[in-house]
């Protein structure tokens, strides 16, 4: 491509590619990027802040649940740029000619396999023995491990899958499971869609190395005779019920899931090494198993693409030959056994990582089952209705948009509308791009709006254009047929702080502050007699702020209930409460919420469209008042450089292994993670304790009331309409009493026939 054929692809310009892959992620280089962002928005941060320097300058003004994701992945934001930069500055001592093939250096391949834990290769050349050299990360330090420290990577054990075909190995392995203290198990199923696959094959660990694959529904040509599967899962079921036997998985709560399909209520488990490596460290690696198992144990898994196929091309697991299958999925049980043993020894070692594992993430993961499993009820109807209105509403905004311009064209190309503003109807340029052209970036029309009608017109059109094609179109095709209830997926280990986050669909990332937003939510309803009970911490991240920084003057406010933004307002200018002006209070709210997420000066210019220095004064002022906050930041970031990671208040660690990097950019960007991350976290452990309060009250009471949603810092239920008020004072007191801070939690309850009314 050249320069002309990259922008009409990417929609940003061959320099901009770094940034635009820093952002977007690529999955064939392991590069992360920020979830939640696609690569139309990466273009579009490109084309307004032209630089991912820029973008992170201006993290803070970024609004909604992807400017809430990318602030939340701003530690491992500089990664991703590293991954996607290929390195063109090295003095390359050899020439081609001296590229010949030589005779291996084997010690020196050892040496260097080791060192870089290339321990495939390692295997490789030593038969098999690479895992033993793993060097993992000590929990308690940070910094790798000693040689002989608990929890170093256990060398490759040899390995014994049985294929159960029979009913006499079936009974074997059932009594090996049934005397076992703990023992592993995973499911192999038809398809993702928890609520519409089935089982295919199940598969055991008992000891490190001892696993069977039991297949059930393989249905290829030429497949061999299997068990029937309604007679091992009916042997199976009083086992996988059993409470007191004690079970383990690997994201279990999928699998117990596709196991309820079948009639089993899965009941006993007590780990979940997925959970297990995300609790040690939330930034290591990813905690599939593919990931965790390289990174702990050294080994190299099977992928599901190696049995099943990629792309068009690929099968499903019912027809992958079992000989393959047995081997494919015995592994999974053997090596989720192998990384609890692993995980297990290294959380030890820090009784609070423990305490929060064993009290918080395991006991949440049924609760998140259950709110799956009811899911939430959608009007597709209403839906469909508000698609075909925004369509219309879209059709007007682009006739109004071609009279303002005096003539046709294509709303939704940057390049025309760079000729129509500022060419044919002569708009002053704000703003170029790297290439030099015209920007017509977001924020620059917004400021092109307060003279102009066009650019207004245009970003009604891009705003309703992205809630018609992400929310009013694709919703109504997300809704369960037999249900009519959208079923969301909830992933405790995705996030760094520890906020869950939901997707198919993405229940946190539907707007509320926009009205055609808000009509979105109207969709989500109660089904008859039942209203809908939204329950919602007030200004919880300002509190956990007080709470930290122990500051006397936030302290006071919270405890005497007061407007926290008014409060601040009237310590900054100086005044009495009932003095200050909506704008004064606007710069307040901008600096509370601002410094959490490490605004500048310059970004809270740019929010209070006011000058560097004016906003550099705000600043000042309220350090000045609010010394404790400023004494916190300090602290935080002193104490992040010293021991490589900072904590929330239930002892959740975020390791920030860029804290001390001779990249000033870097180092910063850990720097405002260390900030902000006790606070996000410690709000994510709030309401997560929440959840585990109320769905036991539910459970424990037989209460008119279901878990439906868990939206950032609010709880979203279904209530018997009788018994609304005696719910909401229930579920009120639990929220507050979720934890003991410096300052009171305050809980705001909404109820209503549908999700918005509710608030």
């Amino acid at each position: 491509l050249d320069r002309a054929g990259v922008k009409a692809k990417f929609d940003v310009h061959p320099e901009q590619i770094i940034d635009y892959l820093a952002l977007v992620g690529d999955t064939s280089d392991n590069i992360p990027g920020v979830p939640k962002v696609g690569p139309k928005t990466a273009a579009k941060w490109l084309g307004t802040y032209q630089t991912l320097d820029g973008i992170v300058a201006h993290a803070a003004e970024i609004e909604g649940k992807v400017g809430e994701s990318l602030r939340e992945n701003l530690p491992q934001l500089e990664l991703s740029r590293k991954l996607a930069t290929i390195n063109c500055d090295l003095d390359l001592p050899i020439a081609p000619d001296g590229l010949a093939q030589r005779p291996p250096d084997v010690a020196r391949l050892r040496e260097l396999y080791k060192r870089l834990e290339l321990r495939s290769l390692l295997n490789a050349l030593e038969g098999g023995a690479a895992a033993s050299d793993a060097a993992p990360v000590s929990p308690a330090s940070g910094k790798p491990a000693a040689a002989d420290a608990p929890g170093e990577a256990p060398p490759a054990v040899p390995r014994h899958y049985d294929t159960v075909l029979d009913s006499k190995q079936l009974d074997g392995w059932l009594a090996r499971l049934k005397a076992a203290e703990l023992f592993a198990f995973d499911t192999e199923t038809t398809g993702l869609d928890y609520m519409a696959a089935e089982i295919v094959g199940v598969s055991f660990a008992i000891a490190p190395g001892e696993a069977a694959y039991v297949p059930l529904a393989h249905d290829y040509p030429g497949a061999p005779d299997q068990l029937p599967r309604a007679e091992v899962l009916a042997q199976l079921k009083p086992l996988l019920e059993d409470p007191a036997q004690a079970k383990l998985g690997h994201h279990a709560k999928f699998d117990a899931h596709i196991l309820q399909n079948h009639g089993i209520d899965v009941k006993g488990v007590r780990f979940d090494s997925m959970l297990e490596s995300y609790v040690l460290n939330s930034v290591a690696t990813r905690h599939d198993m593919d990931s965790a198992a390289a990174h702990y144990l050294g080994v190299q898994t099977i992928h599901f693409e190696d049995v099943a196929g990629k792309g068009a091309k690929q099968i499903t697991f019912n027809q992958v030959a079992i000989e393959t299958a047995a081997e494919y999925s015995a592994e999974d049980a053997d090596v989720t056994l192998q990384l609890h043993r692993v995980l297990r020894a290294q959380l030890e070692a820090v009784p609070k990582l423990v305490r929060l594992y064993d009290s918080l993430e395991q006991p949440l993961q049924p609760v998140l089952q259950r709110m799956e499993r009811h899911g939430v009820l959608v009007d597709r109807e209403f839906l469909r209705a508000l698609s075909h209105e925004f369509a219309r509403r879209l059709a007007e905004l682009e006739k109004l948009a071609h009279d303002s311009a005096g003539g046709p064209f294509n709303l939704e190309s940057p390049k025309q509308l760079q000729q129509i503003l500022f060419e044919r109807l002569g708009i002053p340029v704000v703003r170029r791009t790297p290439t030099g052209q015209p920007s017509t970036a977001e924020d620059v029309l917004e400021e092109l709006a307060a003279g102009h009608a066009l650019p207004r017109i245009i970003l009604d059109f891009r705003g309703l254009a992205k809630l018609k094609g992400t929310y009013t179109d694709s919703l109504p095709e997300q809704v369960n047929a037999r249900t009519g209830r959208i079923h969301t997926s909830y992933h405790q280990a995705v996030a760094a702080t520890g906020r869950l986050s939901s997707t198919d669909p993405n229940l946190q990332n539907i707007p509320i502050r926009t009205h055609e937003g808000r009509r979105i939510r109207q969709a989500f309803i109660a089904p008859p007699g039942r209203r809908l009970m939204a329950a919602d911490y007030s200004q919880i991240e300002l509190r956990i702020m007080a709470h930290l920084s122990a500051d006397a003057g936030l302290l006071k406010a919270f405890a005497e209930g007061r407007d926290v933004h008014e409060a601040t307002a009237a310590e900054m200018f100086g005044l009495d409460p009932a003095e200050v002006s909506g704008d004064q209070r606007r710069a307040a709210k901008a600096i509370n919420f601002g410094l959490m997420y490490g605004m500048s000066a310059f970004g809270l210019a740019a929010r209070l469209n006011i000058d560097r220095s004016a906003a550099a004064q705000y600043i000042a002022r309220y350090f000045e008042r609010y010394p404790g906050v400023r004494r916190y930041m300090d602290e935080t970031r002193k104490l992040a450089r010293e021991q490589g990671y900072v904590e929330t208040v239930e002892g959740r660690r975020l390791y920030l292994p860029e804290i001390t990097s001779r990249n000033r950019q870097q180092q910063q960007y850990a720097e405002r993670a260390a900030i902000n991350a006790p606070m996000q976290g410690t709000a994510a452990d709030i309401i997560k304790r929440a959840m585990l309060a109320v769905d036991a009250w539910i459970e424990a009471e037989k209460a008119p009331a279901t878990l439906v949603m868990q939206v950032h810092d609010e709880l979203v239920l279904e209530v018997d309409e009788g018994a609304v008020e005696a719910v909401s004072r229930r579920v009120t007191e639990l929220m507050c009493s979720a934890a003991t801070l410096r300052v009171p939690l305050e809980v705001e309850v909404g109820v209503g026939a549908n999700w918005d009314e509710a608030h």
